[in-house]
């Protein structure tokens, strides 16, 4: 399915490949990662390798990383199937925020699988699992919950309803006429999963590591933070304006009570002298004393797609074209060693000509997980560039990194012991 709005095949349950990231960033205001790369402490290799392409309010993350302020991760996983290679650079964009600081969250999206793929409960708990030993195998601390056992989510799902309308979901996503209710269900406990840790655990910065095809979720959850708050807060250039959204009259008198010299209208109290934060901390605080949201709206980071091993879609439908973390090590060798290249049609050519890497889905494998090192990763660039390194030394050299990798991570998987859920 198309979702409504988007380009063609972006939407969540049907992600393309062949994506004009920069096209697609200027139709829905996403910023290169560029623009706050120089504020990321010590980024790490998937920033700086391109592959966290864009971002949107990222630079109040970055804040929080440098003054060490709270700030949260989250993200989820639809437990269709095994986890395989495509999901490990979410995997490790959240364990790295949760190194730098930020409390993690992670959501098992069983009642997304269960309502847009007919996965049974069962196979959700199944594949629940092997997700979250994946993410703890790989380092990660914090909390983890399946939809459909967290009440306090629900209840988020049901309150955040109240702020959206079939049309405006159609619009995004493309529901029509034979979408099952169960479809728009899932979409609005996706949007409570965004907002849940600052429910959870107080209004923070919340950042949302994702593949662009799962922006539509992002929009969505954004309005609705804002449609929540009691009030909104705009910096007018000479003045700070706090403009009342149905606030009840005591916290509108607390807001104009904590600004002497502010000036109170129907509707909104102009604050002067005053900077802008210290104005939206303060009307944060005195909404959340008085039973609201608070939430602060979301950020996202947005990695592209990994090919898959034959080029193309990487999908669970094609099984050539990625491994999963439980596949034979006989498998695995033959899909690494059959992946498609980037080199030419013979060694002749090859050598005369050079490869073309970045076109390659070996060199891409490299690239996204199998080389930390940076020069090590540009030698290979360089050497298949001028025809030095031909595919099939590349192949094996790669087909060892990635065994060397699957025994330790396997190792890590089996000796992890879920903690409780919540």
């Amino acid at each position: 399915m198309n979702a409504g709005n988007q380009p063609a095949g972006i939407s969540p349950w049907g992600a393309a490949q062949e994506v004009d990231y920069a096209a697609l960033f200027a139709e829905f205001g996403i910023e290169p990662i560029e623009t706050v790369l120089p504020d990321i402490p010590n980024p790490p290799a998937f920033f700086t390798r391109g592959i966290v392409k864009g971002h949107r309010d990222y630079g109040i993350i970055a804040k929080a990383i440098r003054e060490h302020t709270p700030f949260y991760v989250i993200t989820g996983f639809m437990p269709s199937g095994h986890p395989h290679l495509g999901h490990l650079m979410v995997m490790k964009e959240v364990v790295w925020h949760t190194r730098m600081g930020g409390k993690g969250y992670i959501a098992i999206a069983d009642r997304e699988a269960h309502a847009v793929r007919g996965t049974s409960w069962e196979d959700c708990r199944k594949y629940g699992e092997e997700y979250l030993r994946c993410l703890y195998a790989l380092g990660y601390r914090g909390v983890s919950y399946y939809q459909s056992r967290n009440s306090r989510l629900q209840d988020l799902a049901f309150e955040a309803a109240t702020k959206v309308n079939f049309s405006e979901l159609t619009a995004i996503y493309g529901f029509g006429p034979e979408t099952t209710l169960a479809h728009p269900v899932s979409v609005i406990t996706q949007v409570a999963d965004i907002l849940f840790p600052q429910l959870d655990a107080g209004p923070a910065p919340t950042v949302v590591p994702v593949g662009v095809d799962q922006d539509p979720h992002l929009r969505l959850t954004r309005g609705i933070a804002h449609k929540l708050r009691m009030f909104t807060v705009e910096d007018r250039g000479d003045h700070i304006s706090v403009r009342s959204k149905n606030a009840p009259d005591e916290a509108v008198d607390l807001i104009y009570r904590a600004f002497p010299g502010s000036k109170r209208y129907e509707g909104h109290i102009d604050v002067k002298g005053v900077p802008h934060e210290r104005v939206a901390d303060e009307v944060r605080r005195i909404e959340q004393a008085r039973g609201g949201c608070a939430f602060y709206t979301p950020s996202s980071t947005y990695h592209i797609f990994m090919p898959g091993l034959q080029g193309g879609k990487m999908s669970s439908s094609v099984p050539e074209s990625l491994f999963t973390f439980v596949d034979d090590d006989g498998s695995v060798s033959k899909k690494v060693m059959n992946t498609l290249t980037g080199g030419r049609s013979t060694v002749e050519e090859q050598r005369r000509l050079g490869g073309e890497p970045d076109r390659c889905s070996v060199y891409l494998l490299n690239l996204f997980h199998m080389v930390e090192d940076d020069a090590e990763l540009r030698e290979i660039h360089r050497a298949c560039r001028a025809g030095e390194l031909l595919c099939g030394p590349c192949k094996k050299a790669t087909l060892e990194r990635v065994r060397a990798f699957l025994k330790d991570f396997r190792e890590k998987m089996d000796a992890v012991v879920l903690p409780e859920e919540g």
